[in-house]
């Protein structure tokens, strides 16, 4: 069992009003709009395209109310339980849910429905083609299924810019060029360097620049 008070919401996953919406405006408008308890949902795409950022975007609205939320994985260990005192179940990674994962899954689902607890779910491939029992695939597509698309470059550079502007960090031209050209572009994984290099500045007591990206580079290395 796992539960994500407000304070373990990682700082880079706010609520809607921090995320860019892009191609993603109907899945995004649908969440923040939603009246709890509701039909399921559920979100797949490829790395990069949000899904975690949004069920986190989701869980930080619900605490900001004061609602209590539980957040499971799948690479979380078992058993997993329900707490009737939640407003909302969350289960990242369902491609990765081995069999016993699976099992538990469907029990939280069928026990979330049957306590009125909402239900929002996320993977990398589309209800039908998830590897999963016959049963627990069924209920994750009866709700709201939305596919995810990546960021296109000016919106991956709007979305860098903003998250830089909210850390304190003076994103140049120079170092959002060479995030871009050398790393994949899908938005967790540059979200994940501008992570590392702002701890990274702040240890160095410098100004992210190209050359301190380049020896924090050298240094991982």
């Amino acid at each position: 069992m796992k539960q994500i008070p407000l304070a373990l919401v990682p700082p880079q996953s706010g609520g809607f009003d921090s995320l860019l919406q892009g191609p993603n405006a109907q899945a995004v408008q649908h969440l923040r709009s939603l009246v709890m308890p509701a039909a399921p949902v559920y979100l797949w795409g490829g790395s990069g395209t949000g899904k975690t950022r949004l069920l986190r975007a989701l869980a930080a609205e619900r605490q900001q109310e004061g609602e209590r939320i539980g957040w499971f994985d799948a690479a979380d260990p078992l058993p997993w339980a329900l707490d009737e005192t939640w407003s909302l179940v969350i289960v990242d990674n369902c491609e990765a849910l081995d069999a016993m994962h699976q099992q538990a899954a469907f029990a939280l689902f069928v026990e979330a429905g049957s306590h009125g607890v909402q239900w929002a779910a996320a993977g990398r491939l589309p209800p039908v083609d998830l590897p999963l029992r016959d049963d627990l695939r069924t209920r994750l597509a009866w709700g709201h299924v939305f596919a995810l698309q990546a960021l296109g470059e000016g919106e991956t550079r709007a979305a860098l810019r903003r998250e830089a502007d909210r850390r304190g960090i003076l994103l140049s031209d120079d170092v959002m060029d060479y995030l871009l050209t050398r790393f994949q572009r899908d938005l967790k994984h540059l979200m994940q360097l501008l992570d590392q290099l702002d701890e990274f500045a702040l240890s160095e007591h410098r100004a992210v620049t190209v050359p301190l990206l380049k020896k924090m580079l050298a240094e991982q290395a």
